[in-house]
């Protein structure tokens, strides 16, 4: 048996591409394809922009960040390794456990949006089945080789990267005027009553919160590295690439949402507002262009998006886990890999995190997912902020230790700058929340 060889070591098996889709694939999600219309009706055209990107720049900073410490250290911790070596070993326990966690419940988030997507087609199924359904296909996808699960992710990733650049290039047209579309008042939108900005600063830091949720997952290639090829020259490769597809396909969409939908348009309001949550921007927008049955391509393209980013999300939580068993941070039960190379037990572990989404039964799909979504997105930024104190105190180390800067094999650029930038925004997001909910009441 496999389990009795010591130390396991996971397969180094991922190419450059496949930690390319697996980043797109835990970011590009729910995030953008449901939540960014709620973001332009709650904030306006240019508060949700302007949200977005910020948020962008700060996951550059980020990103390069995360570079130079997973080209130094490659490994499946990633930020649990980072924050116990560079910074403390309890913060890095902490961060470890926050890491597992927030993809685990944002698992169980992507099977509570499948109630609502399938509903679509089956308004009389009770929504607890499709979950069911997808968890067992999401378990299976990764309970195969590390390979396996890169091919089956790359191939997910590639539908929701086509779906977008259609819609890109269907909303530029319809902007500027190459395709007609009566009662569309394209720019208008962005002086139309109270836009661009609506709601103020602290809508603005409402909707930060659900911007960060949708870039969450750029951060997996750093817990990819670890079963990477070479990761001294796929990291950074990837890291270039992932960011900008992903900053041009937020930025890009919402801009387009924004120029072509109203911000209280009834449609979007209702999919912010209520349980009606398969009525994507994505799907609005089709509409007005006239195409049949663009509700259902939609809602395929964003099923199959929520089955991508919860599989992306079950492998990074699972291997968060095994690395910190490994490292004696976690029971040692989940240290143990099988024939394939597979962590089965940290597997079995996340997945029944995952199975929060089964609450709906028993509270309701609507309040399931919002609780889900704030869960994740405060867990996210905690990441976060992990990763740019981890970067901070890496490189003041590496530097005061006598090492050169040249010998890096990748290096993070606007030091000490990024690092401090990300660290203050996340901040003052995370307090920006509790500042609401004071408000609130």
């Amino acid at each position: 048996m496999s389990e009795t060889h010591a130390p396991e070591k996971l397969q180094r098996k991922l190419g450059a591409r496949h930690l390319n889709m697996i980043a797109i694939g835990g970011s590009i999600g729910t995030g953008l394809f449901l939540a960014s219309g709620s973001t332009i009706a709650n904030a306006g055209p240019g508060g949700a922009l302007l949200a977005y990107s910020l948020i962008g720049i700060m996951i550059y900073f980020l990103m390069t960040s995360l570079g130079e410490l997973a080209t130094h250290t490659p490994t499946s911790g990633a930020f649990f390794t980072y924050g116990s070596r560079y910074v403390e070993e309890g913060f890095g326990f902490a961060l470890g456990w926050n890491y597992w966690y927030n993809w685990a419940i944002t698992v169980a988030f992507e099977l509570v949006a499948v109630q609502f997507i399938m509903k679509f087609w089956f308004p009389d199924v009770p929504g607890f089945y499709w979950s069911a359904l997808f968890l067992v296909i999401i378990f299976m996808i990764n309970a195969m080789t590390v390979k396996g699960f890169g091919e089956s992710e790359f191939w997910f990733s590639m539908v929701k990267v086509i779906a977008i650049v259609a819609f890109i290039i269907i909303g530029i047209a319809m902007i500027i005027k190459i395709m007609l579309t009566p009662g569309v008042a394209t720019f208008g939108n962005w002086t139309y009553k109270e836009a661009p900005f609506v709601g103020g600063l602290q809508a603005m830091i409402g909707v930060a919160m659900i911007a960060g949720f949708s870039f969450q997952g750029t951060e997996m290639v750093g817990v990819a590295a670890g079963e990477s090829k070479d990761p001294k020259k796929t990291i950074p490769l990837a890291i270039k690439q992932i960011f900008w597809r992903i900053l041009l396909f937020y930025i890009l969409c919402i801009f387009i949402i924004g120029t072509l939908i109203a911000y209280d348009d009834p449609n979007l309001l209702q999919a912010a507002a209520t349980e009606n949550i398969a009525l994507s921007p994505f799907t609005l927008l089709y509409e007005k262009v006239g195409f049949a049955f663009a509700a259902s391509l939609m809602n395929a393209v964003i099923l199959t998006a929520i089955l991508s980013a919860g599989n992306s999300g079950m492998y990074s939580s699972t291997r968060m886990l095994f690395d910190m068993a490994q490292q004696g941070r976690a029971p040692k039960w989940f240290a143990k890999l099988d024939s394939r190379g597979v962590p089965m037990n940290a597997l079995y572990a996340t997945t029944f995190i995952a199975a929060f989404c089964f609450l709906t039964t028993f509270i309701g799909e609507k309040q399931v997912f919002n609780w889900l979504l704030n869960m994740s997105g405060m867990c996210g930024f905690i990441v976060w902020l992990g990763i740019a104190i981890s970067h901070y105190r890496f490189r003041k180390g590496y530097i005061a230790q006598g090492y050169k800067l040249e010998d890096l094999a990748y290096r993070a650029k606007f030091f000490p700058f990024a690092p401090w930038f990300a660290f203050i925004l996340c901040s003052v997001i995370i307090l920006g929340q509790n500042y609401q909910a004071v408000l609130g009441g």
